[in-house]
C-alpha cells in the first residue's frame, strides 16, 4: 500500500491533495454527525463556495446526505470511510508515527488520530471513537475491565456500541479507583456503568472518595462489602486509563499545599492510576487509595492507555517509560511531540 501511494505522490500528486481533501471533509462529517457548510468551512479554513462544490459532488456520489439540518455522512459513506481509514493514516503519515512510538516502547499496538485534542472538539470525539474501537477489538466473555474516570475515558463510554458478535456474556466492568468528587459524567462509577450497558455486560461500583485519610483507609479497608468490589477490581484482564498532567491532577484532587509542593520537587509529570510519575517513569508519589496498586497493574494482560494534545504529549511519554502499557491511543499533536523528544 505504502509503494502505491508513493508512486501515487509522484505520478499524480494533485489527485493525492483532492483525496485527502476529500476524506478530510467527510471525516468532519461523521464526526460531527449534522453540521452546516458555514461551520463546516470554519472548522477546516475553507471558503464556503470550495466547500459546497466539494459537498455536491459527494452527495452526488451518494456518500453525503443534505438537507435543511445541515449534512450528515450516508451509510455509504460510512462504509467508505471505514474502508479508506488505512490509506487515510499513510496519506496523512500517521501509521508512521504509529510504527515509530510502537517501536520505541515495545508496545502491542499505537493508534494515531488526526489533531489536537487541545484545541479541536472533533479531535477529541475522534479520540474516544478510536479508544472505543481498540476496546471492542480486545475484550470478550468472562472478562473483568477495570477504568478510570476523565473526560477522554468518558467520551471513550459515549462512543462505545454493542460489539458485532453481540454483547458481553459474563463480563464485568468496574471502576479502577474511587471518586475524585467531581462531576458525575466523569467519575470512574459513571463509566464504567455506561460502558457495560453499551455492551450488554454488567458492573459493580465502588463508593469510596478517591483520596483517603489514614483512620477512613484502615475502616473502609476492613469493611467486607468494599473488600468483595476491590478484590474483583484486582482481577481484571483489561484496564483503560487516561493519562493527566501530575500538577493538574493534584489540583483537581484539591491535594494541599505543602503536598503539591512535594510533588514537584519530586520532578513528577504525569499522573495515572493515583500513581505520579517523574519524567524518567518512576514512581515518585502515590495516593492512599482503594482499588488498583501498581503490583495488579503489572501484572494485568492488557493495559490500554487513551490520552492526547499537545500538552500531554510529556505526560504520556512518561507513563510509556513506566513500562507497563500495551497499548496506546493518542492524537497526532502528541505522538508528533513524543517521537521528537525521544
Amino acid at each position: 500500500m505504502r509503494n502505491i501511494l508513493e508512486i501515487q505522490k509522484q505520478l499524480l500528486p494533485d489527485l493525492t491533495e483532492v483525496l485527502k481533501k476529500r476524506y478530510t471533509i467527510l471525516h468532519q462529517i461523521m464526526l460531527s454527525e449534522v453540521v452546516g457548510r458555514r461551520t463546516l468551512a470554519s472548522s477546516l479554513h475553507m471558503t464556503e463556495r470550495v466547500l459546497r462544490a466539494e459537498t455536491d459532488l459527494l452527495k452526488a456520489q451518494g456518500l453525503l446526505e443534505i438537507d435543511h439540518v445541515g449534512m450528515r455522512v450516508s451509510e455509504a459513506g460510512y462504509e467508505l470511510l471505514e474502508r479508506l481509514e488505512p490509506i487515510a493514516k499513510e496519506l496523512f503519515g500517521l501509521s508512521l508515527l504509529e510504527e515509530q512510538i510502537r517501536q520505541m516502547y515495545n508496545l502491542r499496538k499505537v493508534v494515531v488520530v488526526p489533531g489536537d485534542s487541545d484545541s479541536s472538539p472533533l479531535a477529541r470525539r475522534e479520540l474516544g471513537r478510536a479508544g472505543a474501537k481498540a476496546l471492542l477489538g480486545i475484550m470478550g466473555d468472562e472478562d473483568i475491565i477495570a477504568v478510570t474516570g476523565g473526560t477522554t475515558i468518558a467520551e471513550v463510554a459515549e462512543q462505545l456500541t454493542t460489539p458485532p458478535t453481540g454483547p458481553i456474556r459474563g463480563g464485568w466492568f468496574v471502576p479502577a479507583r474511587g471518586g475524585l468528587g467531581e462531576s458525575m459524567e466523569m467519575q470512574a462509577n459513571t463509566i464504567a456503568s455506561t460502558m457495560a450497558r453499551k455492551v450488554g455486560a454488567q458492573y459493580r461500583l465502588l463508593h469510596v472518595p478517591d483520596l483517603l485519610s489514614n483512620h477512613a483507609y484502615e475502616s473502609l479497608h476492613q469493611d467486607q462489602s468494599v473488600q468483595e468490589i476491590v478484590s474483583i477490581i484486582r482481577k481484571s484482564r483489561i484496564i483503560i486509563h487516561g493519562i493527566g498532567n501530575a500538577n493538574e491532577m493534584a489540583r483537581r484532587r484539591r491535594l494541599e499545599q505543602e503536598i503539591i509542593n512535594e510533588i514537584r520537587a519530586e520532578g513528577a509529570v504525569a499522573e495515572s492510576f493515583g500513581y505520579y510519575f517523574n519524567e524518567d517513569g518512576i514512581v515518585v508519589h502515590k495516593m492512599l487509595t482503594l482499588g488498583l496498586r501498581l503490583e495488579d497493574i503489572k501484572r494485568t494482560e492488557i493495559v490500554l492507555a487513551i490520552a492526547g494534545g499537545s500538552s500531554k504529549a510529556t505526560a504520556i511519554q512518561a507513563v510509556l517509560r513506566f513500562g507497563h502499557e500495551d497499548i496506546l491511543v493518542t492524537d497526532e499533536a502528541a505522538a508528533n511531540i513524543i517521537v521528537s523528544n525521544s
